[in-house]
């Protein structure tokens, strides 16, 4: 892959926060590799909202990595975090679900029918698969494997042994600041206020404060029920011996948190200690992270406790869905990476996320919009291939396309998404009738085999399939509307006759597109090759008004398909019919 960003004419967000961040690795870790990390918690579907968490350090390592420098993206996966709900409209999930609320989620069981041990796994799957299409290369580090085996061992103590300035710390943020006394009367959080509270932002979190033995940065998951609805009861610094009580099942037992790998950091601990134990330089945030007294601002305060300096990293703006609010991953039905690449080829996913600054929204097309955006994705690689393209765009254009490890898998054969569209529409799975359309598209250079068209003509025929409603598909009739045709008077007999007499001679997209258009010019004393420029307004209506005359006696609607695709895979001998010839 060429080298992007080195140029001083290209300016893009990718090349300039790669620069900010090889120079702060070398100011903190001279000659290591640069450590760049997203989190990701599979709570449930992750979803595009969240691939935005992924993509902006990944297009960033991509960019070192390209100018030679050595490069890890973490990716922590948060599946020691807590199951705080069960999300609607996830697939072999019920109510049922919720008696494990309170649990790690790699102990909570996975949706009826997977193939996965839990559910963290599960929804972490997809997502990986996701990522493997997307050319994403990372390190996965789960944290409950982390916890578990003891490697955050040492910094838990620190945590414990410093509990007092954590405290100070977080205390500056605390919205309702109680006198020492009152503070020490307050009641543990039970089950139903932990998920009350979680509803509420920045107050979501028991961030250890809410038992009466003072401030404690850690919570075990309890030895009987294995929820994080826990106290800790006291906690003494010489032996390390803790106790605790279970406010979900009464159970309590003391051990020794030098060797006890049941519990984890409060996350307004854990995000800043794991910031200093990898010596994490890059890693971008939520906006919901990054108002005052977050986990972002928070964590700059604590890592210091740790011997550590918070990343660099923007805030990143929320990613919509053809006019969808902001997305969370606590709700099933909401899309994925994988549901997007069902529908689109992994460089468009790619190029959405590479042309805009992380702190501009954006919205990802699950409806028409989408083939809108694919004409512009294929005039923008025409650009780029022909050298006329701006060099911002040829940058995002080289980092949707492939990674510093090579190009992506590229459809061999770059026909428009729409039109494909069309014909998956118009001929309901019949492959023959599919390669016989496109094979007319273009007579000098026909399709010789359908494969040639993919993985676009079938992220096409799934879009058709999975995202365009019933009411819109295309149905061609089965016998000419004899009642419309004899209502016709004799100035749109003529269109039709115009029409007809052209076919045989124009029957390809191009020739097909210069006659439909070409009619009511013709009709109206102008050349068919006449310019919008050189024809009155009222052209305009006349081909709309043609163009709905077409769609109504093939496909008994106002609208549908262009109608150049239409009448190709209708067929020339089936549009005469349904025409009146």
């Amino acid at each position: 892959m060429p080298i992007v960003g080195q140029s001083a004419e290209t300016t893009d967000w990718v090349s300039r926060f790669a620069d900010e961040v090889i120079e702060e690795s070398e100011r903190r870790a001279p000659g290591k590799p640069v450590v760049v990390a997203s989190g990701l918690s599979p709570s449930g579907p992750i979803h595009l909202g969240n691939l935005r968490e992924v993509m902006t350090p990944h297009l960033v390592a991509d960019e070192i990595r390209r100018r030679g420098h050595q490069v890890r993206h973490l990716i922590s996966w948060d599946d020691y975090d807590r199951y705080r709900k069960v999300p609607a409209g996830v697939p072999g999930v019920d109510e049922s679900w919720a008696e494990h609320i309170g649990k790690p989620l790699t102990s909570v069981p996975a949706p009826k029918g997977s193939a996965h041990p839990n559910w963290a796994e599960h929804f972490k799957a997809a997502m990986v698969d996701a990522l493997a299409e997307l050319g994403v290369e990372f390190d996965g580090i789960s944290q409950t494997a982390q916890y578990t085996s003891g490697v955050y061992r040492e910094q838990i103590l620190h945590a414990m042994a410093h509990r007092g300035d954590i405290d100070a710390i977080l205390d500056q943020y605390r919205t309702k600041k109680a006198p020492a006394a009152a503070k020490k009367q307050q009641k543990p959080l039970d089950e139903a206020e932990v998920e009350a509270a979680e509803g509420s932002g920045a107050a979501a979190e028991d961030d250890g404060s809410s038992g009466s033995a003072g401030y404690f940065p850690y919570k075990p998951y309890c030895g009987n029920c294995e929820k994080d609805l826990t106290t800790v009861t006291s906690y003494d610094d010489a032996t390390t011996e803790l106790s605790y009580t279970c406010n979900a099942c009464g159970f309590s037992e003391t051990v020794r948190l030098n060797e006890f790998n049941r519990g984890k950091l409060v996350w307004k601990v854990d995000w800043p200690m794991r910031w200093a134990y990898e010596g994490v330089v890059f890693e971008p945030s939520g906006v919901d992270h990054s108002s005052p007294g977050s986990s972002f601002q928070v964590g700059g305060q604590i890592v210091g406790i740790f011997g550590g300096q918070q990343p660099i990293g923007p805030m990143y703006a929320f990613v919509g869905i053809s006019g969808m609010a902001k997305m969370s991953s606590s709700r099933g039905g909401v899309p994925t990476p994988g549901d997007a690449l069902k529908i689109m080829e992994p460089q468009l996913l790619r190029w959405l996320y590479a042309r805009r600054r992380p702190n501009q929204s954006f919205k990802i097309a699950f409806d028409q919009e989408i083939q809108r955006l694919y004409d512009e994705w294929d005039k923008l690689d025409a650009k780029v291939a022909d050298g006329t393209a701006l060099p911002g765009d040829v940058a995002a254009h080289s980092r949707a396309v492939g990674t510093a490890g090579g190009e992506l898998p590229r459809t061999p054969r770059v026909l428009p998404y729409r039109t494909l569209a069309s014909v998956a529409d118009i001929t309901a799975g019949h492959e023959d009738q599919a390669l016989r359309i496109l094979s007319e598209l273009d007579p000098d250079n026909p399709l010789s085999a359908l494969d040639e068209a993919r993985p676009r003509y079938d992220k096409a025929e799934a879009w058709i399939n999975t995202q365009v409603p019933a009411e819109q598909r295309t149905i061609v009739r089965d016998e000419p509307d004899a009642e419309l045709l004899k209502s016709l008077d004799e100035a749109t007999q003529q269109s039709l006759r115009l029409l007809l007499d052209g076919l045989a001679s124009h029957w390809s997209l191009d020739g097909l597109t210069h006659l439909v258009y070409g009619v009511p010019k013709v009709q109206a004393g102008f050349s068919a090759d006449a310019t919008p420029k050189e024809l009155p307004p009222e052209i305009k209506t006349a081909q709309r008004t043609f163009f709905a005359l077409l769609y109504q006696l093939l496909v008994s609607r106002d609208t549908g398909p262009r109608l150049p695709t239409l009448l190709l895979a209708v067929g020339q001998e089936r549009v005469r019919a349904l025409l009146g010839e």
